[in-house]
């Protein structure tokens, strides 16, 4: 599903006179249908860098990332923007430490808009939606309010069902469970289980070791990829 290949990836800091910093080198990795990769190493060692690049939100230095859509094999480093957009849509699913949306939004649009843009039919879209928010433990009097001013660990389960709507055949989260507590890092874990079940694969970032023992298939140390 995921096939990276000889990845490097450097910063330059152009207002510190230019100097510049690796952090990607020689990165390599495959990822199978049904298989969660957990990416460790210390903080600033490049595991958010790694999975944006997966994402194609940075770009890399050389080597190549290539993932299934559908029968084929797309090399994402060297596609076109609207090909992105299309793996995006359907494909490649991911989780941010962060929820961004569109201010003023009610948090059930918010959710559902992923699976809207694949043309399902909204009431099926809103049913999904509903299901995620209440396992998630988010409470229905917030469902009809935008999630701007909810507090962080709402905000993020709200970014958690919009990340889980659609049933992404590659899924990448970037410390999805860092602000929530014990009783929805669980929910977390049964979401992450039944995409793995469904042939998901997933590459994720988790500082909660409970988590890490509960999902992972393989430990990979991002500085010896």
């Amino acid at each position: 599903m995921i096939d990276v290949s000889g990845v490097e990836k450097a910063f330059t800091l152009h207002n510190q006179g230019g100097a510049s910093f690796g952090v990607l080198d020689n990165a390599s990795l495959q990822v199978q249908a049904g298989e969660c990769v957990v990416l460790h190493g210390q903080s600033g060692a490049g595991k958010s860098t790694f999975l944006k690049a997966l994402y194609a939100n940075y770009s890399v230095d050389g080597g190549e990332i290539r993932l299934r859509d559908g029968e084929q094999m797309v090399e994402i480093t060297s596609a076109l923007p609207r090909r992105i957009i299309a793996l995006r849509r359907q494909t490649l699913g991911y989780v941010s430490q962060f929820l961004r949306v569109i201010p003023r939004v009610p948090t059930l649009e918010v959710v559902m808009q992923p699976l809207l843009d694949l043309g399902v039919d909204a009431a099926i879209c809103e049913a999904k939606a509903k299901d995620l928010l209440q396992r998630l433990n988010v409470p229905e009097r917030l469902w009809s309010l935008a999630p701007g001013t909810f507090s962080g660990g709402e905000q993020q389960r709200v970014n958690i069902a919009r990340g889980f709507i659609v049933d992404y055949p590659i899924l990448l989260l970037d410390e999805p469970t860092a602000s929530l507590d014990a009783t929805n890092r669980r929910v977390v874990v049964e979401l992450i289980r039944e995409a793995k079940a469904r042939g998901a694969a997933v590459v994720g970032i988790f500082h909660d070791e409970d988590v890490r023992e509960a999902v992972a298939d393989r430990l990979v140390d991002i500085k010896a990829i």
